[in-house]
């Protein structure tokens, strides 16, 4: 841990304690919520550590409180936690080793460790940055669980405190930084969109997934295109430079 916490620079250091923080409100939610609604001290405890996915943990009890089946909420769980795949294609250069610390490696992937390793400018504080975070967040996410589900239905209404909103907020956050290319920008307004849309109408889940229809817009434009060998020059006046861009 120690070599970990040498290998980042104070900011990402301070962002990270800062994630935590939000991720430990959230997690507090949880248990309380889960306990609060009729669950078992042990349901909200176990899923965080065998799932450990903020966002579809949230789903799952949500079906199962709404009157949902068992298998309704293992399914809405599994349609959230899809883009998990692509974000393992994204940082396996940061989960290489044997197949066990692979294994610990998936089971730590979340949005904010993937996000904080791509953040960095090398493989190594990439791999630094995807474990502490990870480490990180799975100690205090289950604290928190464990201290909400105990609290039960002492924090009341959860949602007056303002404690759902902290996890979008958090995901905002990470996002924003990735939005100063303006194809990037239209994309992610589309996908938005969409799952804003689709959101009174189809379960929960599915219109995360179907926000991937705005990445089209994301791609490369025709100031993009690979430049082509230059003609052969033709007699008459020299063309005028263009600025570098």
């Amino acid at each position: 841990m120690r070599s970990l916490l040498r290998t980042l620079d104070r900011a990402t250091l301070r962002d990270i304690a800062l994630v935590c923080v939000a991720d430990a409100l959230v997690g507090a939610s949880f248990g309380a919520i889960s306990v609060a609604g009729g669950l078992p001290l042990w349901l909200p405890i176990a899923m965080s550590l065998l799932v450990f996915a903020g966002g579809a943990q949230f789903a799952a009890v949500g079906v199962v409180l709404s009157g949902g089946g068992v298998l309704a909420a293992v399914a809405t769980g599994l349609v959230l936690n899809a883009r998990l795949l692509p974000f393992g294609f994204t940082v396996a250069d940061v989960l290489d080793g044997p197949w066990w610390r692979r294994l610990l490696g998936a089971q730590l992937m979340t949005d904010e460790s993937v996000a904080f390793a791509l953040l960095q400018p090398d493989r190594r504080r990439r791999r630094a940055a995807f474990w502490l975070c990870g480490l990180a967040l799975f100690a205090v996410w289950n604290a928190s669980v464990v201290l909400g589900a105990a609290a039960g239905g002492l924090l009341g209404d959860t949602d007056a405190l303002g404690l759902d909103a902290a996890f979008p907020a958090v995901l905002l956050a990470l996002v924003l930084p990735s939005l100063t290319d303006r194809r990037t920008r239209a994309a992610a307004l589309a996908g938005a969109a969409v799952a804003v849309a689709a959101t009174p109408y189809l379960p929960a889940g599915l219109p995360v997934l179907l926000a991937l229809l705005g990445l089209p817009l994301a791609g490369r434009g025709p100031g993009d295109r690979k430049p082509t060998a230059p003609a052969a020059a033709e007699p008459g006046p020299a063309p005028a430079v263009e600025g570098a861009h």
